[in-house]
């Protein structure tokens, strides 16, 4: 079979698996398909299978300090949109596996690290990533990148879209409206400007008070709406965040309606931290990072990481499995780190047990763990049987601490385990 043959068969075989993933429905599915909540976790099942995030909603300042990682250490991830993958790797000489359930996060992964290895230059590299709206890297990819991608990977991106279009114009149309979340937030601004509001707004603000001002006058009315707040408590509504029913519930907690919930996260990122040092904040009200790199990036994105970032990418190896999955292969202790976002908030107790059977199998002594959880309490103690759970130190005081700095403002908790043996 031709390479370009092969290639092909294996993008058909890539997207049949990115709308009928069996690890996601392991993952996700906890009821049956005649009850409500079942439908609605097969209809979020098939929301997440494409490409969710093309930016991750985690912030890797707050985990590079939770790790503190040093030189020749293993870290084990979920990789999402890669943004903090990559971002370990510029703040610490460490090999990072990076671990997703999605083959269209895969995939971004993988062009990711084959940006950043084949890419002259950062400039090069930023038309991808920065600016990720240059019509001209779609003819950059045909030439530099491809070449060295493996056929699955380049079939994602040489596939279709629902017009017709390969998947890889993506960068030459503003990438980060792309994808779920993308779609999720350009949604959320139409549906602002319907009701006469303008999220960008907050982007002409000149300091953190002026920022709260803004969102108090632009953006918090919307949350006090009737029909805003009957829309904003139905699970569906928050599949665009990439929050299946399982953790809805969670992150609504004892709140009265969701919409006291999302009106104080949103706060926080309208005005917890100054505009000026918030990425986050960039993408969720200008839908993209400042032109012209003229305001915040993740690490792996500044100009000044870039030949660190160059020099450390064959660090970084992309894996298509599940956490447990993956630690099932080693048969004796392997990573210094394990970085599981949210994920845990979508488990059953019995897939937890499974995962922390895994990392206490393949952790060495020290090992941190870290991760964030929708609702402010960790969710493992009486989840996770003792015999466990008590080898790991919970540190409280500094898991608040560090959850404090997180810039993304969306999560209630971040939770730091450390093995002790």
């Amino acid at each position: 079979m031709s390479g370009v043959a092969e290639a092909h068969v294996q993008g058909e075989d890539a997207l049949r698996g990115s709308r009928k993933n069996h690890r996601l429905a392991e993952a996700v599915h906890r009821y049956g398909v005649a009850s409500r909540k079942g439908l609605e976790e097969r209809f979020f099942t098939w929301a997440f299978s494409g490409l969710v995030y093309p930016q991750i909603w985690e912030d890797p300042v707050v985990d590079l300090k939770a790790m503190a990682l040093k030189p020749g250490e293993n870290v084990a991830a979920i990789a999402s949109g890669g943004c903090n993958v990559l971002s370990y790797v510029t703040a610490a000489d460490v090999r990072v596996t990076a671990l997703d359930l999605n083959p269209a996060h895969v995939a971004l992964n993988k062009l990711k690290t084959a940006a950043v290895a084949r890419a002259p230059d950062y400039e090069t590299f930023a038309r991808f990533f920065v600016s990720a709206a240059d019509a001209k890297t779609a003819e950059i990819y045909d030439s530099l990148l491809a070449p060295h991608l493996d056929a699955a990977t380049r079939a994602y991106w040489e596939g279709r879209d629902a017009l017709g279009r390969r998947r890889i114009s993506y960068f030459g149309r503003r990438f980060y409206r792309q994808g779920l979340l993308g779609s999720f937030i350009t949604a959320g601004h139409l549906m602002a400007r319907i009701h006469g509001r303008n999220p960008a707004r907050m982007l002409e603000a000149k300091d953190r008070a002026d920022q709260e001002r803004i969102f108090q006058e632009e953006l918090a009315p919307l949350f006090e709406m009737r029909h805003m707040r009957w829309l904003m408590d139905k699970p569906a509504s928050l599949f665009g965040l990439g929050i299946p029913p399982s953790q809805f519930d969670a992150l609504k907690g004892d709140a009265p309606q969701m919409a006291d919930v999302l009106k104080e996260r949103l706060a926080r990122l309208a005005y917890g931290f100054d505009l000026k040092d918030n990425y986050f904040a960039w993408q969720a009200f200008g839908r993209g990072y400042a032109a012209g790199s003229a305001g915040p990036l993740p690490p792996y994105l500044e100009r000044a990481n870039w030949e660190t970032l160059k020099s450390r990418v064959g660090n970084v190896t992309v894996v298509h499995a599940s956490f447990a999955e993956h630690l099932r292969s080693f048969s004796e202790p392997t990573y210094d780190a394990y970085v599981l976002l949210d994920a845990q908030d979508w488990m059953t107790d019995e897939q937890l047990t499974a995962l922390w059977s895994e990392i206490v199998r393949t952790g060495k002594p020290g090992c941190r763990v870290i991760f964030r959880t929708a609702g402010e309490e960790t969710i493992l103690p009486g989840r996770v049987p003792n015999a466990i759970l008590g080898r790991f130190r919970y540190d409280a005081a500094q898991s608040r601490a560090l959850g404090v700095f997180d810039r993304s403002s969306i999560y209630g908790g971040f939770h730091l385990y450390t093995f002790e043996g």
